[in-house]
């Protein structure tokens, strides 16, 4: 949960940069040229390099602000810039400028937009084992611009707002006109898997030309997807390990990248690289999971030591964190949303806040006010609609300071409220301030690269490791070993460690 509320721009300032871009741009819409990396004729977008190079530079703040920033290492940032630059000049667009950046985020991901624009996450770095296996999600990203896949995007969604667009200047109706601003969410949208294989076979070709093996773009594909599937399972959804997969936006599997490695044209390299020790000496010591201004995780436990509170969940409950809330997840579809109310909520009336701003179009019941460890605050009951059907809802609001006011909001299904009460009024009875003495106390979570001595099993280096549960399982997944694997003296691992 950040520590800092962030202000979007107005509505009316962004309509008007995308009416302007789509009116500059509407001669070119349908342009269709050889694409450079393939050779072959395909609609490669409506934006010459320049135009690419503004508009990933008008949106490289707003990713920066969305994904947690730049991960602040300038060493790192220049080892992946090293590698990425390296990756870009065996492209078939070598001259543009290429921007690669390391996020401050947990999630493992990586993207591109426009104009060389290339993004990784610090999660996905952890999760790596050397540095091909970055350089294979690298030089994939670079087949995408490559290939124009983001550009040509771009402009088939300027195309179809087009219309809105006009309708929106022709009536001078904003709420139209907003259907227009595409933003940098244009550019996360998920690739087509015609476009993830094709990134594959110019990203294998780029991995070969520097020298890297490119098997590494398909173990790693392996590590993400026993990643997800771990995150499905601590988050007590084994089922559904899409949900938490990169995926999403990027649809491949091994089999793919497999193929795409057969049909690369000269994709046999003699001695290929992985520079597995050199990359885990970068990483030693890298911050892992969430980042201190965020609040920290401690088993049932949340504390932010940045705004100076703490709270604690449940037994059965398990906790996320994200820029925008805490919630966690338990029993029966049983869940728990912290969050802080918007600016703008001034009233020193709790009741007032709950029913007036808060959810003025819900009928409650039972609303009052509550004192919790020295804050002014209120309570209510009600029945609300969710993504997942109707649910009873316990909802409180505490007022912290003049200009801040945090709110739960307990949530489970019709008829289970009076069976979960008590547990809910512990939470939030556990919310309380925390001095600086005691802030101090809680420090990161941080890659730790050990060398594996004589007698040490993956049971007894996962032992070592900060966490309740799951310790092997998190073990094997960090280090891109299969179930069953054992460690031999001597190897390098990667453990976790406060």
């Amino acid at each position: 949960m950040t520590s800092a509320i962030r202000a979007k721009k107005p509505a009316l300032r962004r309509w008007h940069h995308a009416a302007i871009l789509a009116v500059l741009l509407l001669p070119a819409l349908t342009a269709c040229s050889t694409n450079p990396a393939t050779g072959q004729s395909s609609f490669t977008g409506c934006m010459s390099d320049g135009q690419e190079r503004s508009i990933g530079q008008e949106y490289h703040p707003q990713i920066l602000q969305e994904f947690g920033g730049a991960y602040d290492d300038p060493a790192m940032q220049a080892y992946v810039n090293e590698i990425g630059q390296r990756l870009a000049q065996q492209s078939e667009r070598p001259n543009l400028r290429y921007t690669f950046t390391v996020l401050d985020s947990p999630v493992v991901n990586a993207f591109a937009v426009p104009g060389g624009y290339i993004y990784i996450t610090r999660g996905l770095m952890a999760l790596a084992d050397n540095e091909a296996e970055v350089a294979g999600v690298i030089a994939h990203e670079i087949g995408h611009i490559s290939a124009r896949h983001s550009n040509a995007r771009y402009c088939q969604s300027m195309m179809a707002q087009l219309g809105a667009i006009g309708l929106g200047v022709l009536t001078g109706s904003s709420a139209v006109a907003e259907a227009a601003n595409m933003g940098a969410a244009v550019y996360l949208q998920s690739y087509s898997r015609d476009q993830e294989f094709e990134s594959d076979l110019l990203g294998v070709r780029y991995l070969s030309r520097s020298g890297y093996d490119p098997q590494a773009m398909s173990t790693f594909l392996g590590s993400m997807l026993e990643s997800s599937r771990l995150d499905a399972q601590l988050a007590g959804r084994p089922g559904a390990a899409d949900e938490f997969s990169i995926f999403q936006t990027h649809p491949r599997t091994a089999d793919r990248v497999q193929r795409a490695i057969q049909q690369a044209q000269g994709s046999e390299v003699a001695d290929p690289v992985l520079n597995a020790e050199r990359y885990l000496d970068e990483i030693d010591g890298m911050l892992y999971g969430d980042d201190p201004d965020e609040g920290f995780i401690r088993n049932t436990r949340f504390v932010h030591p940045t705004l100076k509170f703490e709270f604690t969940v449940p037994d059965g409950f398990r906790l996320f964190n994200s820029s925008s809330a805490v919630i966690a997840r338990g029993p029966n579809n049983s869940a728990i949303i912290f969050d802080r109310a918007p600016q703008g909520a001034q009233t020193s009336n709790m009741q007032r806040y709950i029913s007036e701003q808060w959810l003025s179009n819900v009928q409650l019941s039972n609303l009052g006010p509550i004192t919790v460890n020295g804050l002014d605050g209120a309570s209510a009951m009600a029945r609300v609609q969710t993504n997942n059907g109707e649910r009873d809802a316990l909802l409180v609001a505490l007022r912290w300071d003049q200009n801040t006011i945090y709110r739960f909001a307990f949530l489970v299904q019709p008829g289970q409220m009076n069976s979960m009460r008590s547990a809910f009024a512990s939470t939030v009875n556990s919310f309380k301030r925390i001095s600086d003495a005691e802030a101090a106390t809680f420090k990161p979570h941080r890659i730790e690269v050990i060398t594996v001595g004589s007698g040490q099993t993956v049971e007894s280096l996962a032992a070592q490791m900060p966490y309740p549960d799951y310790r092997v399982e998190r073990f094997l997944v960090l280090n891109g070993l299969a179930p069953g694997a054992q460690v031999t003296p001597g190897q390098r691992v990667k453990i976790v460690v406060e």
